[in-house]
């Protein structure tokens, strides 16, 4: 066997055969095995592998504060690449504030721990996020951990030049705690004062609480309590909290979309209520005028076209949006199911308090899709029975026209029947003519006959001849007619 394997470069490289069938007993056999197998792989085996561990969850201590930001960067025109640039650019002034070296351009995961606090950050489709976290040796009461971000350790000029981007901004309280019980819940409610408290036992070792409210300082609070997480629990728990907050804002940049179209729908919805109402109003004698004047005609189907255009603007104006929000919401929920709520007597969980508050903003999003669909299907459906209605005073038109064409054939007829007659007359009026001057020659040589009584003697036979001879012309020239 030749021991000679061919490389992509095209130049050849040998192997020991021997340590491909032997068992391994050096650390030599495991190279060489190791190295002839790797070539085996197809090009996206090893990355499609690493796609699924891409982006894990923060190793979270018992006490620990984290702030979250998530940056929306550009509009909804500006997806997959440009996204990922401008993301880039922004986390690169972040990393140069503290000398640290940023990802390489194609990253969407990085994570680094900059001595105060570690920074996870994660690249999406849309936006970029930034989870800061810090451990906190002191005690501080609930009402004071709120004070003690890792907020105050970023740089204020990045911050700033944040300005317009940021979709969300959440802080996490995660710590240690007891049971609950009366004082706790009475101190929870004095952080989060929002209406609404929703809260949850998750994972049957934790407790989430929050009233997903934006707070004076501009940040939203959750609060976690560790009451026997285990190994990674808490930091996949803060990951699924903070999805769900994520998640949730960005389903609901479709609302103000449905929000636009909605009155948009309603003026294209009545406009073509009145048109339907033209047409069906339209009765015979209508339609009768209609078909000598096709303006009308043209008038409604210059409208509906007009209303077409006008709802599939609306539509590409909002199917990206649309698609993105219901998209977002599939998220929401499932991180919801994830963290398997277990209800906490009194309080709303999380997954309740989305039911009442999210899914009513995405059913109307949902709404509107099925609007535009079954508006733009009525549109059509009016467009062709226009189209079949000028279709019909067409035939109408056609046929009138038909009409005064046989009319005319008609009356030409009966006008060439006139001028055949007048033409016997006149043939036979000549060949009488050209007779008598032959009898009259004929008398002058002396045959004894006499011209006028011979002339009027042949007036009928010419007359016949003649008549007869022009039916069978046009007979000849109507059968070479139809051949």
């Amino acid at each position: 066997m030749d021991p000679r394997i061919r490389g992509d470069d095209g130049n050849d490289f040998y192997v020991n055969l021997k340590t491909l069938t032997e068992p391994f007993n050096s650390s030599n056999t495991l190279f060489n095995m190791t190295f002839a197998y790797s070539r085996l792989n197809h090009p996206l085996r090893v990355p499609l592998a690493a796609e699924v561990h891409s982006r894990p969850s923060l190793r979270l201590s018992a006490s620990e504060n984290l702030t979250h930001l998530a940056v929306y960067a550009r509009g909804d025109s500006s997806v997959g690449n440009d996204n990922l640039v401008i993301q880039h650019e922004i986390l690169s002034g972040l990393c140069a504030y503290f000398g640290v070296a940023a990802p390489a351009g194609e990253s969407k995961y990085f994570f680094h721990d900059f001595g105060q606090f570690r920074l996870q950050w994660e690249c999406h489709t849309e936006f970029a996020t930034y989870t800061f976290a810090k451990i906190h040796s002191e005690e501080f009461s609930l009402g004071d951990v709120f004070d003690h971000m890792p907020l105050a350790l970023i740089p204020q000029g990045w911050l700033l030049g944040l300005q317009g981007k940021l979709m969300v901004a959440a802080h996490v309280a995660l710590g240690p705690a007891a049971p609950l019980d009366a004082a706790a819940l009475a101190g929870l409610r004095s952080v989060l004062d929002g209406d609404v408290l929703a809260g949850s036992t998750v994972l049957q070792g934790g407790e989430v609480w929050t009233d997903f409210l934006v707070k004076a300082d501009g940040f939203s609070r959750f609060v976690i309590r560790d009451l026997g997480f285990q190994a990674q629990q808490a930091g996949r728990v803060v990951q699924r909290v903070l999805e769900v907050e994520t998640y949730r804002m960005m389903a609901l940049l479709g609302l103000p979309h449905a929000q636009y179209a909605a009155p948009h729908l309603n003026d294209v919805e009545s406009e073509l209520a009145a048109l339907t109402a033209t047409m069906t109003d339209t009765d015979e004698a209508t339609l009768d005028v209609l078909s000598s004047d096709a303006d009308d005609e043209q008038i409604l189907l210059r409208n509906i076209t007009g209303l077409a255009a006008r709802i599939e603007k609306l539509s590409m104006d909002n199917s990206y949006r649309f698609a993105a929000s219901q998209a977002y919401f599939r998220l929401v929920k499932a991180r919801i199911e994830e963290l398997r709520e277990t209800r906490i007597d009194g309080v709303p969980t999380v997954d309740e308090f989305m039911a009442r508050r999210l899914s009513p903003a995405m059913n109307t999003c949902e709404s509107v899709v099925r609007r535009q669909e079954a508006l733009a299907e009525r549109i059509a459906h009016t467009n062709d029975l226009l189209r079949t209605r000028v279709g019909i005073v067409q035939e109408r038109q056609n046929r009138k026209i038909l009409e005064s064409l046989n009319t005319r054939a008609a009356q030409q007829l009966r006008l060439q029947q006139s001028v055949e007659g007048l033409s016997v007359v006149a043939i036979s009026y000549y060949l009488a003519g050209l007779l008598g001057y032959v009898g009259k020659a004929m008398k002058a040589g002396g045959v004894p006959i006499n011209p006028e009584i011979a002339t009027g003697i042949l007036v009928p036979v010419i007359a016949v001849g003649v008549w007869l001879g022009l039916r069978r012309l046009h007979k000849h020239v109507g059968h070479v007619g139809r051949q």
